[in-house]
């Protein structure tokens, strides 16, 4: 009789340069890889970049939910893992992706399509 193996987990030497916040979630800036566009943010823990590392699709815990979501999964607008960096302080993680169709739930390709008014005295 064979023993059952234990549950995969994030290597060793990946979780240790990570310093989560007190959910241990990471916040995880996602940007499209050939033209620097940043896409979304999203968060993960330790599972959801395990699983983003080992399939190659952006997965992420999702707060409002309480579940691990895969990008695309359910719009089709899927997210093709090319890199991920940790930061410095290693409290951030850039994930460059090769995006199908929009990123952001309303349909715009990127989270970040509103831009704000400039605070007076401070344009060049």
């Amino acid at each position: 009789m064979s023993a059952v193996p234990a549950d995969p987990q994030l290597a060793p030497e990946v979780a240790a340069l990570l310093r989560r916040d007190p959910a241990g979630l990471v916040a995880a800036i996602v940007q499209q890889h050939d033209t620097g566009e940043v896409l979304m943010l999203a968060w993960m823990d330790d599972e959801a970049l395990r699983r983003t590392l080992t399939t190659g699709r952006g997965t992420y815990w999702s707060r409002s939910r309480g579940e691990y979501w895969v990008k695309g999964e359910t719009s089709g607008n899927r997210q093709w893992v090319r890199e991920v960096r940790v930061d410095c302080d290693g409290d951030a993680l850039l994930v460059l992706v090769d995006q199908e169709g929009a990123a952001c739930h309303t349909g715009e390709r990127s989270c970040f399509f509103r831009s704000l008014p400039a605070v007076e005295g401070t344009a060049p």
